[in-house]
Parts: C-alpha cells; structure tokens; sequence
C-alpha cells in the first residue's frame, strides 16, 4: 500500500472547507464493484438500502473532510467538538495565522502559552486537549508518523490515550485519513439513525448493538458507513 493521504502535508483551504451535505455522485468509484456485491449479499435489508442509493464516490467524500499530516487533522478533530463548523473554521484560522498558515509543530503549540492559545478562541478544556496530544507525541507514546503502520486497534488505543480523543475521532481517522476499509464509527449518531431506520428499530441503537449488526458487514464496513451516511444525507458530527 503506498503513503496514505495523512503523510501529506496539510492544505489549510480543505482543512476549513465546509461539508456540503452531498457524499454521493452519479459515477460509482472503479474498484468498488467486488466490495459492494459483497457487502450486499452480506445482508438483504443493506442491499435494498445500497439499490436506492445514489452510488457513493468515496474520494470525493474523503475530500469534504480535514486531510493532511495526522497531528494537523487530530488538532482540527478537537478544535471542532461541539461547535459548528464555522467557529471551527475559524478558530484553526487564528491558530494558523500565528504560523505562517500552517499549523504548529507538537514542540511549537507546547511552547505557547496557554493564554495565548485561548487567546485563539479555544476553551480551558481543549487547551488541555491540545497540550496532552502534544505532550503524548513528543514523549514517543503517540507514534504520530508510524500511524499507517499500525492495525486499527493500535491505532484506536494510540489516539484515545491522549485526553480528548475518543473512540468516534480514531474511528474517523482511521476511515478518512488512513483509509481503512474495514471501520464502522459506532458512535455516530449519524450510524446508528440510519441503522435504526435500516432494521425498523424502536430505539435508537447502542453503540454495542451496532457493532454486533455491522459484524455482518465485515471486511467491508468502511463502505456499508458511506451508505448508511449518504442515505441519511448527513454528515458525520464531530464528538471526540
């Protein structure tokens, strides 16, 4: 496999571009034939939901999300939890603008002074948040480079370490910057609605209950998650 798209370095122009609440085109992606006919014959009620779907194109959807050097994206991952994407864009712009457009180095945002990073616009808490991910990466216990070579529960147990990255942040690093076929971000709220319309729940799906439904999918998941997300045309909203 060559270098995944989170060794590049970070365009701050897709950093802050908006989702804009289409992850389906017209063309279906080459190579994705032989998953999607395997997916479907995986489950019935999946397949009646790919069928009536506007085919997915899974780069362009990948485009629609911060991409670049993994400590750029996973900083943006929490600038953005629980604001809208506006003040998110924002905020990453102040942070940059502090350098030269880019954004700081582990060592450099450690250097700065805690006020000085509120200054930007981020709370107490994701002040923390950056400062642990940055403190976990110098020490070596985040291997921020050596990312693409781990498996995805390395990877999950890597990211969560750090104060403020949990679970459904991993998943989605894994799925859009890593490119991993085979993750289902069970937390998502946008996941489990669409789950819950898929089987006609009466409930809105555990995490845990998604993960059992999902098993199905495998090794597909990552797939059956672009589906389920663009039957419900929403895109997935940043937790941690």
């Amino acid at each position: 496999m060559g270098p995944p798209r989170s060794c590049r370095s970070i365009s701050l122009r897709a950093a802050q571009s908006a989702y804009d609440g289409s992850i389906a085109t017209r063309t279906r992606p080459a190579g994705r034939d032989g998953a999607l006919t395997a997916l479907k014959a995986s489950d019935r009620k999946l397949a009646r939901l790919i069928d009536a779907t506007v085919p997915v194109d899974t780069k362009a959807w990948r485009q629609a999300r911060p991409l670049g050097e993994p400590f750029s994206v996973l900083v943006y991952s929490i600038i953005g939890q629980q604001i809208s994407g506006y003040a998110a864009r924002a905020i990453a712009g102040r942070l940059t603008d502090r350098f030269g457009g880019r954004m700081p180095a582990p060592a450099e945002l450690l250097a700065l002074d805690p006020v000085d990073l509120k200054s930007v616009g981020l709370s107490r808490m994701k002040v923390e948040y950056l400062r642990s991910l940055a403190e976990h990466i110098v020490s070596g216990e985040l291997q921020i480079d050596k990312l693409h070579t781990l498996s995805d529960d390395e990877v999950r147990a890597q990211i969560t370490a750090s104060r403020g990255l949990g679970r459904w942040t991993a998943d989605m690093f894994l799925l859009i910057n890593l490119e991993r076929p085979d993750i289902l971000p069970i937390g998502d709220l946008g996941i489990r609605s669409a789950v819950q319309r898929l089987y006609r729940l009466d409930h809105l799906p555990t995490p845990r209950e998604v993960d059992a439904i999902g098993e199905k999918w495998r090794p597909h998941r990552s797939l059956a998650s672009f589906y389920l997300w663009a039957s419900t045309r929403q895109a997935p909203r940043p937790t941690a």
